[in-house]
């Protein structure tokens, strides 16, 4: 992570994280990996309801800003204010921001900006769905 593990009011150690996530959330939420594509469950995702990480349940994005990007994941033109923080990520050659849970940590995906989608940010959240949980409003 790219911060301090105190830096999280949320977090866990790593036993601890092994034991309530699934290896594949571990691999993401912990390890900054990333599904492939068009293989979550909420790329195509549409219900009315909030988005939590899955990691520590703290509700990160709203069904309102929710967008088909086509990007294969799910994409937000926004996340709920405080939910995640950015950190800038020079990994595989490239300037890219990573986004992960302000409350623990977890590797959520990408921010993406001006791509030109009708979208009051102009920015695309580009999240792994297994670093979610969904809640019907």
């Amino acid at each position: 992570m790219p911060a301090p593990e105190e830096v999280y009011p949320k977090n866990k150690s790593t036993d601890e994280w092994r034991a309530v996530l699934s290896p594949e959330q571990f691999a993401v939420l912990r390890n900054k990996g990333t599904e492939p594509a068009g293989t979550g469950k909420y790329d195509s995702h549409y219900q009315d309801g909030v988005y939590s990480c899955a990691g520590c349940a703290t509700p990160l994005y709203r069904s309102a800003t929710k967008f088909k990007s086509g990007c294969g994941w799910p994409a937000f033109y926004d996340a709920i204010p405080g939910a995640v923080t950015r950190f800038e990520d020079r990994a595989f050659g490239m300037v890219r921001t990573e986004i992960v849970c302000s409350a623990c940590g977890g590797h959520l995906g990408h921010v993406f900006k001006g791509e030109g989608f009708p979208t009051p940010t102009d920015e695309r959240h580009c999240v792994n769905s297994v670093s979610l949980a969904f809640k019907n409003e």
